[in-house]
């Protein structure tokens, strides 16, 4: 028989994915959040106020990122600490370090990865949700992850309306 605390720690992490296709070119999404995040908001205003960076540069490693931003119609704050970056792959995580996210999960990374449309012009962009709960009332990050493709929609648009 399974020890029940064992069971209880793996209800407690989880991991969503979704992915979103783009019009836009994988660089330049990429680029949106490696390079210039607090463009964001000029982009999808409804969901994302601002980005503000805390400590480092855009797009690197260790560099801190301050989010406000609105999720299930209510004002939200982020502070999130770039984990890793690799242009290459069009690749950035974000882990979430304080803000309201810290009130229901213990530890919250985000990776988004793009990649270019095979045989055709566009980009798909892959979202990855890591997280862990901090209790089994907690819900999954269901609407966070709908949130993140509603962005996505919204940062293809205002990239395209840029060319």
């Amino acid at each position: 028989q399974a020890n029940p605390r064992e069971k209880q720690l793996i209800t407690l992490t989880g991991k969503l994915e979704t992915e979103v296709e783009l019009k836009a070119s994988a660089g330049k999404f990429h680029h949106m959040y490696a390079g210039r995040p607090h463009h964001v908001s000029k982009a999808s205003p409804g969901n994302i106020q601002g980005c503000d960076l805390h400590e480092g540069d855009w797009g690197k490693v260790g560099s801190i990122v301050f989010w406000n931003y609105v999720h299930d119609g209510e004002a939200k704050v982020a502070k999130e600490r770039i984990e890793a970056v690799d242009p290459a792959k069009n690749l950035i995580t974000f882990r979430v370090i304080e803000g309201d996210l810290m009130k229901e999960y213990k530890s919250f990374l985000l990776t988004i990865q793009v990649t270019p449309k095979e045989g055709g012009t566009g980009s798909i962009v892959h979202w990855h949700l890591e997280y862990e709960k901090i209790s089994d009332e907690v819900a999954h990050p269901e609407t966070l992850l709908q949130f993140c493709v509603e962005v996505s929609k919204e940062i293809d648009e205002h990239l395209l309306a840029e060319e």
